[in-house]
């Protein structure tokens, strides 16, 4: 029985995908470290800048983290001032995280060199090429769920 030939990995979506992934977070973790802050960081505190305070379990799937490296980057950044924890009033058993002060400016700094590596992106690869690209990623994701 003839096995047919498998295709080299880098042929596979899910390495392209994991690639891809790799280089975009490279270039912004290069961006980044003006500010001393890993990309998953900024995730944090781009999910809890909409103020309403997130539970860890809604953050952790929000930041793609698992409960642990959360619970670490979290418990850091409380030392650093940038994000602070509150009872929920409505389930006692419940923490909700918020920014502070400190992390919404920060936050604005990130989102602001998070902005420049797009527009490089953008005009590397062309504006509607990139529009596409943010489509058919976006779309892949909701039929995967």
């Amino acid at each position: 029985m003839a096995r047919s030939p498998s295709k080299p990995i880098t042929e596979h979506l899910a390495y392209l995908l994991a690639q891809a992934n790799r280089e975009i977070n490279r270039q912004l973790d290069a961006r980044f470290r003006t500010e001393g802050v890993p990309v998953e960081q900024w995730r944090i505190l781009k999910v809890l800048s909409d103020g309403k305070g997130h539970s860890m379990g809604e953050l952790a799937e929000a930041v793609l983290l698992n409960h642990p490296t959360l619970t670490k980057m979290v418990d850091r950044m409380v030392s650093d001032s940038l994000v602070y924890r509150v009872q929920d009033s409505d389930d006692r058993r419940k923490v909700l995280m918020f920014s502070s002060e400190r992390g919404k400016a920060l936050t604005q700094r990130l989102n602001s060199l998070a902005l420049s590596q797009e527009s490089h992106i953008a005009e590397s690869y062309g504006n509607k090429a990139t529009a596409e690209l943010k489509r058919l990623l976006e779309s892949l994701i909701e039929k995967a769920n």
